[in-house]
């Protein structure tokens, strides 16, 4: 009997000699519902199960992470990057010594509520909603009450607080941040989503002919690494020996930090700010950005005119039309957006 193999406290047990700033499968916070425990994951491994197999995690194959509806095959998409980021992150948490489940189900979560378009799409329906509209936050959204008609996907804490927590300013790697990370996995995942996205953006606008590695900032690749592998490698390695602490630390008071070192992250705040300059903001302007505005608009306009239009589900769980309008609005992908503006307008 499966009952009588207890993989699952097998795996509790064996977590205990993780780093004494790991979290703890069996100590964790909980699920706002209570369950049964399973015979055989742990809660954070039911958890990273249950994003995976959600109709959120299935559409992100289809959804901008910076070139919109691209016709190449091998430009990112927000499916991409999370397993990107989950793959980076997985590979920092293992070499401190922390929860590996835990870090991969907040990697897998961390951007399901990305609308259509990547952040034109976000920026777009945060203008025309009035009480903002921020991804993270409909992330937590729709683990919490979308998925599964209505009843979410009952998450624990610990995971919940890293995917709604995980956002960052435009300004900085280390900036205003969103919120405190409740974890030292939900650090990793933070700083792990910054290290991919800066490395694959650059290898897409690289692609699209925007730019070529030469017009890099050489002072920063030369920190850094000229190739793409070269420069994730570099950030990780820099990552795991500055927060070393991290794995160890179980005499000093406070909790040690997810971070970089001062000229490793130097380079990576240069590479950023590179993209802004070269890349995020001149695709702001760029006509494929107005048609993305547009299409969000009409759609924005059309609903909240035409409420009885809006899928059944979307007025049977949210308090207002806005509300149910943004939330079907960010659960399209890129080319049912396009299609259904088509369709509607026609």
């Amino acid at each position: 009997m499966i009952e009588q193999l207890h993989v699952r406290q097998l795996t509790e047990e064996r977590e205990e000699s993780l780093s004494p700033n790991a979290a703890k499968s069996r100590n964790s916070k909980g699920r706002e519902r209570k369950e049964d425990s399973d015979p055989i994951r742990t809660c954070f491994q039911r958890d990273r199960d249950r994003i995976i197999h959600c109709m959120s995690f299935r559409r992100l194959k289809h959804k901008t992470q910076v070139f919109i509806a691209p016709t190449g095959d091998h430009y990112v998409t927000r499916l991409t990057h999370t397993l990107e980021v989950s793959q980076i992150a997985r590979t920092v948490a293992r070499a401190l010594n922390l929860n590996e489940d835990l870090t991969e189900a907040i990697a897998l979560g961390h951007d399901l509520g990305h609308t259509p378009f990547g952040h034109w799409g976000e920026d777009t329906l945060n203008e025309l909603y009035d009480k903002s509209f921020r991804h993270n936050e409909q992330s937590l959204r729709i683990v919490d009450l979308l998925e599964k008609d209505g009843r979410g996907l009952n998450l624990t804490w610990e995971v919940r607080d890293g995917i709604v927590n995980h956002s960052k300013s435009q300004y900085s790697v280390f900036g205003k941040q969103w919120g405190e990370v409740g974890t030292l996995e939900g650090e990793v995942v933070r700083i792990s989503d910054m290290v991919a996205y800066i490395n694959h953006d650059i290898g897409d606008a690289v692609r699209a002919g925007i730019l070529t590695e030469k017009d890099l900032p050489q002072d920063a690749i030369k920190v850094v690494g000229s190739r793409h592998s070269q420069r994730i490698d570099t950030m990780v390695t820099d990552i795991v020996k500055s927060s070393w602490d991290v794995r160890v630390n179980d005499i000093i008071k406070e909790r040690p930090a997810i971070k970089m070192s001062p000229e490793v992250l130097a380079a990576a705040e240069k590479l950023r700010s590179f993209l802004f300059t070269r890349v995020y903001t001149p695709n702001m302007e760029s006509a494929d950005a107005a048609n993305a505005k547009n299409v969000v608009v009409f759609l924005w306009k059309y609903f909240n005119k035409h409420a009885d239009k809006l899928p059944a589900e979307y007025r049977l769980h949210a308090d207002t039309t806005e509300r149910g309008v943004a939330d079907y609005i960010a659960g399209m992908t890129d080319q049912y957006a396009l299609r259904l503006a088509v369709e509607l307008e026609g």
